[in-house]
């Protein structure tokens, strides 16, 4: 299939996870600035990314990419990880979140109750949504997959010795909010992937060794983030490919007030 060359501002990394046919790899999304629309670029092997093509949160990239033959959801692309090119990483100074604004807003600003009604009716799967009255919460997660994870690992350490398995986190993190402007909203309750709160948990552990102490800590910078009266804040939402229906928060976009 003749590929397409796509600029993209990255704004989602899912949290790194193993699978035998791709090996371990991060789900990205990102806007499409020739359209300014949504689009999810999968598979992205980022550990195993030459150092040059390692992109941030807010870069933008130029890669070669594709309509997905196995996943009909029309923002899905496969990518072509050797041709990832940095053009640039947009940081977070009061006068470059200018710059971000100038680009993300220019996608439609939804409800979580209308994306849900476009995956029904035109099987969309990303959004760009306004939360109100936003909680947090965590349930245990179980790790019953840690035999296949390792085997993941194994498979691919003997192609590669030097990395390291990254564990996976053993709490599943939620944002419970409603629709602003929405008199009928029931109310939404939406894990969190972003790589930013599993690699939050890991690497606050050593500061918090006391499990409640630690997720009560992370729970205070997940609301913090989205506190209304210091943020703008905003959710990028996707649904799963098996499970369309199934919705997680896949990145927080909060510019100051």
């Amino acid at each position: 299939m003749r590929a397409e060359k796509k600029q993209v501002l990255i704004t989602v990394k899912a949290y790194p996870n193993p699978s035998k046919k791709y090996g371990e790899t991060v789900c990205c999304a990102g806007i499409d600035l020739k359209n300014f629309q949504m689009v999810r670029l999968y598979p992205i092997p980022y550990r195993d990314l030459e150092y040059d093509r390692r992109f941030k949160k807010y870069s933008i990239i130029e890669v070669d990419c594709f309509p997905s033959s196995s996943d009909n959801r029309p923002e899905s692309y496969k990518v072509r990880a050797g041709s990832i090119k940095l053009l640039e990483h947009i940081n977070t100074e009061r006068t470059t979140w200018k710059k971000r604004k100038s680009i993300v807003f220019k996608l439609p600003v939804k409800s979580m109750c209308q994306v849900l009604e476009d995956a029904e009716d035109h099987n969309l799967s990303l959004g760009f949504i306004k939360p109100d009255k936003i909680t947090f919460d965590w349930s245990k997660q179980s790790v019953s997959d840690k035999e296949q994870r390792e085997a993941c690992y194994a498979q691919l350490g003997f192609f590669n010795k030097d990395k390291d398995a990254i564990e996976k986190i053993p709490f599943r993190f939620y944002y419970q909010f409603y629709c602003p402007r929405v008199s009928d909203c029931p109310g939404h309750k939406l894990s969190i992937i972003d790589w930013e709160i599993g690699q939050a948990y890991r690497n606050w552990r050593s500061n918090y060794p006391d499990e409640e102490i630690l997720l009560n800590k992370i729970k205070d910078q997940w609301l913090n983030i989205t506190d209304i009266t210091m943020k703008d804040a905003y959710f990028f939402v996707g649904n799963m490919n098996r499970l369309r229906k199934t919705f997680m928060v896949l990145g927080v976009f909060y510019p100051p007030k």
